[in-house]
């Protein structure tokens, strides 16, 4: 079940990638340094430092030997490392692309201040 949950959130991004006008893939590629220094300084309220810390902890399972379920189980050692791959990208993705729509946002705040 959480399996086909982090598929699903997978596909949307996709789908928020291929959709008009929507930042593409390399635009939130791109974003992602960018959003990540944003938010440790606190300057992008659209993510919490808890959220990034999360994010950072499935960067460091999928990196990590040391698995919940051991990679030498055949394909259920490596489903576990595919669904949090899944989840990062599915998150990193869509949050990129809210970024670089608030960092498109506030350029042209500043540069046509009311």
């Amino acid at each position: 079940m959480v399996k086909a949950a982090r598929a699903a959130q997978a596909w949307r991004a996709y789908k928020q990638v291929s959709q008009p006008g929507s930042p593409g893939l390399g635009a939130r590629l791109r974003a992602i340094p960018k959003m990540i220094g944003a938010t440790t300084r606190g300057h992008y309220p659209g993510m919490s430092k808890g959220k990034l810390g999360m994010l950072a902890l499935g960067v460091v399972y999928i990196l990590s030997p040391i698995d919940v379920i051991p990679d030498f189980l055949a394909l259920v050692g490596v489903a576990d490392d595919f669904g949090v791959f899944l989840w990062l990208m599915g998150s990193l993705l869509g949050e990129s692309g809210r970024y670089v729509d608030w960092e498109r946002r506030n350029i042209q705040a500043r540069a046509f201040p009311s």
